[in-house]
């Protein structure tokens, strides 16, 4: 299992969470997705979900639409159950995971804070902690080919076995590339 840019344990602060955001935080959000929906969507991807808001950063057009258009094609009162989500406490649900956990998180996360992720590891039966100075919570999109390459080898790390694709993802595939005389 690989937990990446995860809002695992916690995100908002709470009895016992003092390092998390506070609830106005989530209650504001969800205004702004009532509110302004669409505004709302691209004030996040043009900002913190990539870090297009740091300094030398400069944003890519693309990668916001796109985010944008996959934000805009979800339910309203879905997205509004997410932020709520951001609100509740998942460790004891981490606690309860007893297969190998990756757990990946950028160091410029401005969207969960990376100074809690290392608890996600610490959390699980068999956790396993990498971390990416530098990189925002959107960091599977921006940083693609650093990440991509690293879940393999880390897959052998984890569980002592060569990273293979699943089977079921293998008959998949084949049975819809193949002609229906070869299957």
């Amino acid at each position: 299992m690989v937990l990446i840019s995860a809002v695992t344990p916690y995100v908002m602060a709470a009895d016992g969470r003092p390092d998390g955001l506070p609830k106005s935080v989530f209650d504001d959000f969800r205004a702004q997705l009532a509110g302004h929906r669409s505004e709302f969507f691209q004030a996040v991807a043009s900002g913190p979900f990539y870090g297009f808001n740091r300094p030398g950063v400069g944003p890519s057009e693309p990668v916001i639409q796109n985010w944008w258009r996959q934000a805009m094609t979800g339910a309203a009162n879905a997205e509004h159950d997410e932020i709520t989500a951001f609100c509740e406490d998942f460790t004891e649900d981490l606690k309860k995971i007893s297969v190998p956990v990756l757990v990946m998180h950028g160091e410029d996360d401005q969207v969960v804070n990376p100074a809690v992720a290392p608890r996600s590891a610490e959390l699980v039966a068999n956790g396993t902690l990498k971390t990416y100075p530098g990189y925002p919570h959107g960091m599977p999109t921006t940083h693609a080919d650093v990440l991509n390459p690293d879940l393999p080898g880390l897959h052998t790390v984890l569980t002592g076995a060569p990273w293979r694709p699943p089977r079921l993802l293998t008959w998949w595939v084949s049975a819809r590339v193949r002609p229906p005389e070869l299957r």
